[in-house]
């Protein structure tokens, strides 16, 4: 389809779509104002590329003048870890204060960016997922744990006892280089979302709930392990597609997320803007959309 006009162009687009592009702009503008934030809206797989859009979307706001903080409305299926961290540095590299507002969901690694976000917005209908890393396997991006997971349980099969004839052609299957970028992809979504939560997201944890006794640098480590060990864990999740709502995130992973309902008029925005936005999308088949002060990139 035909883009929206930016500074460095301007390309002719239908009537219809440019009232309902100029209709987001104006719902994104009064998100921006509401929550006192620069606020760049991210649908789109973590995949190799969306990195670049990012940046772009974050130059634009730094040429405009940017606010203090920034606020990503971020909707993803997930994607490469190691993209997701170009992402993290990207944006930290221009504002010291990050929140992510999960209208429906952010799966594997988007999880790992919404919890290294300073402040998580969710209600309901959001959730988060597994930090399940996908690496390319034959052309597609495949969840990497469920790999490692049938490799350790035929090898523990093994050391048992004998394996079955359709048992050992599968461990034949599973190439020992793979697999090794398996791991390594596995514990590095662990060690991004253990210095996400601990730097950032723990950053304003001063004091225990209970106790109110002083938290110290290596007690938000500590926690934060065991929060990526939890939603590390396949088992406890079972499908790399589980989706895990706020209710869950707060009672069972014990993590302070802030929910949409409670502040009336940014829900009400967020909503009516992402309803619209995600209706636009599918009209056109769009993939993804980055979107940021009147330009789609």
């Amino acid at each position: 389809m035909e883009k929206r006009r930016s500074k460095r162009g301007r390309v002719r687009i239908p009537p219809l779509d440019e009232v309902v592009t100029a209709r987001l702009d104006e719902q994104q503008e009064r998100i921006a104002t509401e929550l006192d934030t620069d606020v760049v809206t991210l649908i789109a797989p973590l995949e190799r590329g969306v990195d670049r859009v990012l940046r772009r979307a974050i130059e634009v706001n730094v040429e405009e003048g940017k606010r203090g903080k920034v606020s990503i409305i971020l909707s993803t299926p997930g994607g490469v870890v190691e993209v997701l961290e170009r992402m993290l540095a990207t944006v930290r590299r221009e504002y010291g204060h990050l929140t992510v507002i999960v209208p429906d969901a952010a799966m594997s690694a988007g999880t790992i960016f919404a919890l290294s976000a300073n402040r998580v917005m969710m209600d309901h209908f959001s959730y988060l997922g597994p930090i399940d890393p996908q690496v390319m396997k034959n052309g597609r991006l495949v969840p990497a744990m469920s790999y490692l997971t049938q490799y350790e349980r035929l090898v523990e099969k093994a050391n048992d006892g004998p394996l079955n004839m359709a048992e050992v052609g599968m461990l034949n299957k599973l190439d020992p280089g793979e697999l090794y970028e398996f791991e390594q992809a596995r514990d590095l979504s662990e060690e991004l979302l253990k210095r996400g939560l601990s730097e950032h997201k723990f950053a304003d944890w001063q004091r225990t709930e209970t106790r109110k006794l002083p938290v110290t640098k290596e007690m938000k480590e500590e926690r934060a392990t065991e929060i990526a060990a939890l939603l590390s864990n396949a088992s406890r999740w079972h499908l790399h597609s589980r989706g895990i709502g706020i209710d869950t995130l707060k009672t069972v992973a014990k993590l302070r997320i802030d929910d949409l309902a409670k502040s009336p008029d940014v829900h009400r925005s967020v909503r009516e803007y992402f309803d619209l936005l995600t209706d636009y999308m599918a009209r056109h088949n769009m993939r993804a959309f980055v979107h940021t002060r009147g330009v789609v990139l």
